[in-house]
This record gives structure tokens, C-alpha cells and sequence, in this order.
């Protein structure tokens, strides 16, 4: 089956980087977590007090940022290195997700990460999640996904995926602070979240992960089937 590129977009906590994940193991494709890569540069911003009204603050603190993704033998997955630091787990603080949404909406921000992430899908192969992947970062790509699922759910999701870190988080604080990254990632002015034209639309409410999985194979198999054609 060709390779193609696979883009999955949509609002925080709907299970894009669980179906990302899902596929590029299934297809045996390179997964991007752009997520983390946001989250990775808001981690170095805030660690070194980066003053983001300064465009020129912004694009020096950018220089000295390099991002990778490793494999992790113990977990089977890719984690996000930052200059050489595993933040994985880092990047998922609550400090992290209030302040992420703000500084991913610097343009000097986005350019820097797409620049890097078209790069990554230069050889095709790969899935990549985020907010713009499919309207800014691979416009042309072969198949691109918007998931979305009812709101109730989401802050579920994301309440269960923060407590086991932290029990003294409350589900208010995370249907404020989903809200508040809903906002921002849709009224930015630098590559808003938007559904692109040519998106399939995937809402997994009720879906399981083995469900939704079998539904975007199909998809992929489509797709793919089209170009040899």
C-alpha cells in the first residue's frame, strides 16, 4: 500500500494522539506529536522566563531550542527530547497545558515548528496531530482527519488522564482550562484551529479505540487505493 501522509486535527483531549499513535504503529508509520513539540517549547520559555512580547526575545529563545522525538524501549512509544532532556512527562504538567495554548499562537512560534515538521514528512510515511497539520503544515496531504467528540466527554478524558498525576486537580479546573485552550486555539490570529475542506470528519464519542481505529484504516485504505489508480 502507498505511503501517504495522514493528518489529525481537532480540539484537546479527543483522543487524536491516541488514534495517531494507533495508526502509525498498525501502518508502521513515523508518529509527530506536534503537541508535545508546542508543549516542549512553552517548557523551555517558561523555564527561562522568555519575555513572548518581544519578537526578538521570542526568535533568540527559538535558536537555542532543538526537538526530537526517541524511541522509549520501556513504553513502546516516541518521547519528546528537549536539547537532549526527556520532558515527556513535564510537558504534561498542569503549568504546561495553562500556558501552551498562548505561546503556540506566536507566529515566530508556529514557523519555527512547522519548518521542523514539514521536514519530518518530507519521505512521507509519517501521522502527525495537532490544530493547523491539515490547513497549514500538509495542506496537500492524502488524508486528513478532524475529530472532535461532545464536550462532556472530553473533560472526562482529561480529568482521569490528570488525576493520576495529580489528585488534587478538580474537574472544574480542567473544563475551565479546556474552554480556555478551545478559545485560543480557534481565535488565534497565526493558523487557527479550523476543519479543513477536504477533512473526514471522525466524532468518537462513542466510539471505542478499537472502533475508531478500524473506521480510519478504512479510510487509509481508500485513500491509498485512489493514488495507485
Amino acid at each position: 500500500m502507498k505511503k501517504i501522509i495522514i493528518t489529525i486535527d481537532g480540539f484537546s483531549s479527543c483522543g487524536k494522539s491516541t488514534l495517531a499513535k494507533q495508526l502509525a504503529k498498525e501502518l508502521n508509520y513515523v508518529f509527530v506529536d506536534s503537541g508535545a513539540m508546542y508543549r516542549a517549547i512553552t517548557l523551555y520559555f517558561l523555564r527561562n522566563h522568555v519575555n513572548t512580547d518581544s519578537s526578538e526575545d521570542v526568535i533568540k529563545a527559538l535558536t537555542n531550542i532543538e526537538l526530537s522525538f526517541e524511541y522509549n524501549d520501556r513504553t513502546g512509544k516516541s518521547d519528546m527530547y528537549l536539547n537532549d532532556e526527556n520532558v515527556e512527562a513535564l510537558i504534561r504538567d498542569m503549568l504546561v497545558s495553562e500556558n501552551v495554548s498562548t505561546i503556540a499562537a506566536l507566529k515566530e512560534v508556529r514557523e519555527f515548528a512547522v519548518e521542523q515538521q514539514q521536514k519530518m514528512g518530507e519521505k512521507k510515511g509519517i501521522v502527525m496531530d495537532g490544530r493547523d497539520i491539515g490547513t497549514t503544515v500538509f495542506p496537500n496531504a492524502e488524508l486528513k482527519i478532524f475529530m472532535t467528540a461532545d464536550p462532556h466527554v472530553r473533560v472526562e478524558r482529561r480529568f482521569k488522564e490528570l488525576y493520576e498525576k495529580n489528585p488534587d486537580i478538580t474537574i472544574e479546573e480542567v473544563k475551565r482550562n479546556l474552554e480556555m485552550r478551545d478559545y485560543m486555539d480557534s481565535n488565534r490570529e497565526f493558523s487557527p484551529l479550523r476543519q479543513a475542506e477536504d477533512a473526514i470528519v471522525l466524532n468518537n464519542s462513542n466510539l471505542t479505540m478499537a472502533e475508531q481505529l478500524k473506521t480510519a484504516l478504512k479510510w487509509v485504505k481508500e485513500r491509498s487505493a485512489t493514488l495507485i489508480m
